[in-house]
C-alpha cells in the first residue's frame, strides 16, 4: 500500500510539473485600449482574446479611458504584470512614445495597433486607411458630384485621421480645383467623439446658413454627430454623407439613407492577425519575417517600419447583403424602421 501511495503522489507531482512547464511556455500578451467608447472595439477584443488563447497564451489588457496620461501608465502595469508583448491602440500616437522606448528598452515587442506608433522598433497593423478615405470620397462624389462639401475629420492626435484626410483629397482633388466642388468647412473631432462631430458639423451648418451638399465623414461615430446634426435642419437622407467601421447603428443608417457608406474593416480579422503577430514576437520571431509584413514609410515623419495592411470594403446600400452574409450584423439590425422596397436587402 505504501509503495502504491508513493507511485499516485509521484504521478500526481510529474503531472503538476508538466502542467507548470505548459503555462510557463505560454506568453502574456498586454493589451492597451485607448478606449471603449466605439462600439467597434469590443469587437476587436473579442476577436484578439480567442486567437491569443487558441495559442495558449494569456490576455490581460487595460483601457485608457480617452487619457494618453492614464495610457502611459497603463503601459507600465501591462509591463510589471509580465507581459511578454504588447498590442497597443494609441489614444495620442505622440504622446504613446516614451511606453513603447520603455517596452522596447525592456526586450518587450510592441504591435501598434490600427493606429501608427511610428517607431521603427514598433509593429504596425492596420488596414489601408488611405485607401478608405478613397472610398468615402469615391462614395460620395458618387451620390453629389457637385456643390458644397464638409469634412468631419477624425481626431488630431490620431495619424489616421490625416492619412484618410489625404485618401480622400487624391479622389476630389480635381473637382475641387475646377471647382465642382467648394470645402466649404473641415475640423478635426476631438477624441473622435460623436457629440464633438455634432457640434462641428452644427457650425459648419450655421456658417453656411444650411447650404451643405456633401459631407465626408472619416468614421460611423463622426458620421452619427453629422446626421444628428442635419437631422436638425430637416436635411438628413438628403445630404450624402460618409463613414467607417461598420458599426451597426452605422449600416442601419445606410439603409435607412442618412448614411450613403460605411467603409467595412472587419475587425475581427485585425484582432486575429495582432494576436498572431504579438504571437511571434515573442517567440522571438524578427519583425521584418512576420508573414505579410512589408516596409512602410508614409508617416509623418518618414520613419521606416514593418507593417500589415488588410483590405477594407465600402458597404453601401447596394451591398449589404455583404456584413449580413460575414454574420457581422443581423439582418434585423440593418433594417429596422426601413421601408419596404427602399434598400433591396430589406425586401
Amino acid at each position: 500500500m505504501k509503495n502504491m501511495t508513493t507511485a499516485v503522489l509521484a504521478g500526481l507531482a510529474f503531472s503538476l510539473s508538466l502542467s507548470t512547464a505548459a503555462l510557463a511556455e505560454g506568453k502574456v500578451i498586454g493589451v492597451s485600449w485607448s478606449n471603449f467608447q466605439e462600439e467597434r472595439w469590443k469587437t476587436d477584443e473579442a476577436a484578439m482574446k480567442a486567437q491569443i488563447e487558441a495559442d495558449g497564451n494569456s490576455y490581460i489588457s487595460a483601457d485608457a479611458q480617452s487619457s494618453a496620461a492614464k495610457q502611459l501608465t497603463d503601459v507600465e502595469s501591462l509591463i510589471s504584470q509580465g507581459a511578454n508583448a504588447l498590442i497597443i491602440l494609441a489614444q495620442d500616437s505622440s504622446a504613446i512614445g516614451p511606453a513603447v522606448e520603455n517596452a522596447v528598452n525592456e526586450g518587450i515587442p510592441v504591435v501598434g495597433y490600427d493606429r501608427l506608433i511610428e517607431n521603427a522598433d514598433a509593429f504596425y497593423l492596420t488596414f489601408d486607411n488611405k485607401e478608405v478615405g478613397r472610398m468615402q470620397a469615391r462614395a460620395v462624389f458618387e451620390a453629389q458630384p457637385e456643390g458644397n462639401y464638409a469634412f468631419i475629420k477624425g481626431s488630431s492626435a490620431d495619424p489616421n485621421a490625416d492619412f484618410l484626410f489625404e485618401g480622400q483629397m487624391e479622389v476630389l482633388k480635381e473637382a475641387i480645383d475646377s471647382g465642382a466642388i467648394k470645402n466649404v468647412g473641415e475640423a478635426y473631432t476631438d477624441g473622435w467623439l460623436p457629440a464633438n462631430a455634432q457640434r462641428n458639423m452644427e457650425q459648419i451648418l450655421t456658417a453656411n446658413n444650411n447650404e451643405v451638399d456633401a459631407v465626408v465623414a472619416s468614421n460611423d461615430g463622426t458620421a452619427g454627430g453629422v446626421v444628428a446634426a442635419l437631422e436638425a435642419q430637416g436635411l438628413a437622407g438628403a445630404v450624402p454623407v460618409s463613414g467607417q467601421d461598420g458599426d451597426h447603428a452605422a449600416l442601419n443608417r445606410v439603409a435607412l439613407g442618412t448614411q450613403t457608406v460605411s467603409v467595412w474593416k472587419d475587425a475581427r480579422d485585425l484582432g486575429t492577425e495582432a494576436a498572431k503577430i504579438a504571437n511571434q514576437l515573442a517567440e522571438g520571431t524578427a519583425m521584418e519575417d512576420v508573414e505579410n509584413a512589408v516596409k512602410w514609410s508614409d508617416g509623418p515623419n518618414g520613419v521606416e517600419m514593418n507593417a500589415v495592411f488588410l483590405a477594407p470594403v465600402p458597404i453601401t446600400r447596394d451591398n449589404l447583403n455583404v456584413v449580413i452574409d460575414a454574420g457581422w450584423v443581423t439582418k434585423d439590425v440593418v433594417c429596422q424602421g426601413v421601408q419596404p422596397g427602399t434598400a433591396d436587402v430589406c425586401g
